[in-house]
């Protein structure tokens, strides 16, 4: 059977996930990193809150907005990160560690200062640790709490494993735990600020713009849903008040369109294109646990 090929391209390096047959990727099929990021709902989910997470902080905050494409395209820099993101779990790991250089000699360039007078530089190693976390963070608890529950050792697999992704963007220490992150949260908290950034930022995902084919109100849940994921207290401090509270039919939403996605098998997927890149089925995420042990052990 012909394979589908998926054409992406990333500052012109081309991005196949079907290519070159039998190359790993960064990390295990068998990862519980493979199972989440096949989730559409939990990487919107989770991608805004790491972005919440990430622009509490100015320094983080004044690196994106005055150093990237984010005022003028934010729906088409938000897709260059998710493909950024997809290649680095599944595409073929020669192919992620090109691109992910490119983006590290990019960010290289990206210095200044925030409005407050604090310099910057994108390769600061505390910076590079906390988005590397937050991005951690944000997906695996919104599998957890739009898909499906997760055991706490699959959570501490996937944030382990999530070092030899950060590692590659230049993090030096990535939390291994929930708990590890939410102390990591404590040491840079007294920077954390609310801003009318943020504020913009979550009316763009409220608009629709991202995908028009969606419903309006399942992008305003999503957006409720990313602010959910905060601590208490880390929403306080960011001023996101009741108007982003999750109502009961929002979070009964989002968990039906997270089931159904998480069954959804598209064989021109970046998860399908992988899984044949390294010799198993096409649909192999969505066989039994069982099924893949024998696959893999095939």
């Amino acid at each position: 059977m012909a394979r589908l090929p998926m054409q992406n391209e990333y500052l012109g390096t081309a991005i196949d996930f079907a290519e070159p047959l039998g190359e790993p990727a960064l990390l295990a099929p068998d990862s519980v990193q493979w199972r989440i990021y096949k989730n559409p709902i939990a990487l919107g989910i989770g991608g805004i809150a790491a972005v919440l997470l990430e622009f509490a902080e100015p320094r983080i905050r004044s690196g994106v907005w005055d150093h990237s494409t984010y005022k003028a395209d934010p729906i088409g820099r938000s897709r260059r990160t998710g493909l950024v993101a997809m290649l680095a779990c599944y595409g073929p790991a020669s192919t992620a560690r090109q691109v992910i250089g490119q983006v590290n000699r990019m960010h290289g360039k990206v210095k200044g200062e925030t409005p407050a007078g604090d310099a910057y530089r994108a390769m600061d190693p505390v910076l590079l640790d906390w988005v590397a976390a937050t991005a951690s963070y944000g997906f695996l608890m919104a599998y957890d709490s739009f898909v499906h529950r997760l055991s706490d050792v699959d959570k501490d697999r996937f944030m382990v494993d999530g070092d030899a992704i950060g590692r590659e963007f230049g993090a030096r220490h990535t939390p291994p735990t929930i708990d590890a992150f939410m102390a990591m949260m404590v040491e840079l908290e007294p920077r954390f600020e609310p801003h009318p950034i943020i504020f913009e930022f979550l009316d763009i995902i409220q608009s629709g713009q991202a995908a028009p084919g969606v419903p309006l109100f399942l992008h305003r849940a999503i957006a409720r849903a990313s602010v959910s994921l905060l601590p208490g207290h880390i929403r306080r401090k960011l001023e996101l008040g009741p108007r982003y509270d999750l109502t009961r039919l929002d979070r009964t939403a989002l968990r039906i369109a997270g089931r159904l996605a998480d069954r959804h098998v598209d064989r021109a997927a970046p998860h399908c294109q992988a899984s044949v890149r390294l010799g198993l089925p096409y649909d192999f995420l969505f066989k039994s646990p069982a099924e893949q042990r024998r696959l893999l052990a095939a």
